[in-house]
């Protein structure tokens, strides 16, 4: 498939002024949750709401982050979710929950997101 990376937005739920811009995010169907540097949730005050989850990384590690609630913004789509605060050394990552809520889906060909349709209901 490859990969490829996306720029976004990251707002705080509560206060929607405060907002920071990920130029590079990759695109991750493998990853559950959204992950985005701490010091980047921090700065635009996310706080953690959820502490100590396990995650298990590609490599096979198991990692304990924390995790918060944040609006995320690609383009013109924009959903809220939960989001994990990223140590030094851990991708900034868009994971599939995040492109369920945007309504986004991968394009492997031309390496982008596309809009996924009709969303399902009943």
């Amino acid at each position: 498939m490859g990969t490829f990376h996306i720029g976004c937005k990251i707002e705080n739920h509560v206060h929607r002024t405060k907002g920071i811009r990920i130029a590079k995010a990759l695109v991750d169907t493998g990853s559950e949750y959204t992950w985005i540097p701490s010091s980047k949730l921090q700065k635009i005050g996310v706080t953690r709401e959820k502490k100590d989850l396990r995650f298990i990384m590609a490599n096979g590690n198991v990692v304990t982050r924390n995790v918060g609630f944040a609006i995320i913004r690609v383009g013109k789509e924009f959903t809220i979710d939960e989001v994990v605060f990223a140590e030094p050394g851990d991708m900034a990552l868009l994971g599939a929950r995040t492109l369920e809520g945007l309504n986004l889906m991968v394009d492997s060909a031309r390496k982008k997101l596309v809009a996924a349709g009709p969303l399902p209901a009943a």
